[in-house]
């Protein structure tokens, strides 16, 4: 059975209108591309969609009382409310370090959860 999807390119800034047309779940066609980046996104969304996940921690005994957090790479789009459940409650001690790990392997996707700002310990 034929199946057609309308996607909007996030390969790079041009943000092309993609039409992709897929066969039992299976990618067979992908039209308006005008890059090869669109073509692998469309095929990548339409078969196993993952994306980077971002939120924020309390920390204690900071300069500031949160850091910033992202998974290090993408995870299955339907782990991250996974991910969010497990971040959820997460304290940190202060100082983090920009790259400092706060969840390894989480949601069970290998990918683990990094600090993206650094938060000085007060004095």
């Amino acid at each position: 059975m034929n199946e057609k999807r309308e996607l909007t390119c996030i390969g790079c800034p041009i943000g092309c209108m993609l039409e992709v047309t897929l066969e039992d779940g299976i990618v067979v066609d992908v039209k308006g591309n005008t890059c090869l980046r669109g073509k692998t996104y469309a095929e990548k969304e339409c078969t196993n969609p993952t994306r980077i996940v971002t939120s924020s921690v309390k920390v204690r005994n900071g300069e500031i009382d949160a850091v910033s957090i992202k998974t290090k790479s993408d995870i299955p789009k339907d782990k991250i409310m996974q991910c969010i459940e497990e971040l959820r409650g997460v304290v940190l001690e202060a100082p983090v370090n920009i790259g400092d790990v706060i969840l390894t392997n989480v949601a069970g996707t290998g990918v683990n959860v990094i600090a993206t700002k650094g938060v000085a310990k007060i004095n």
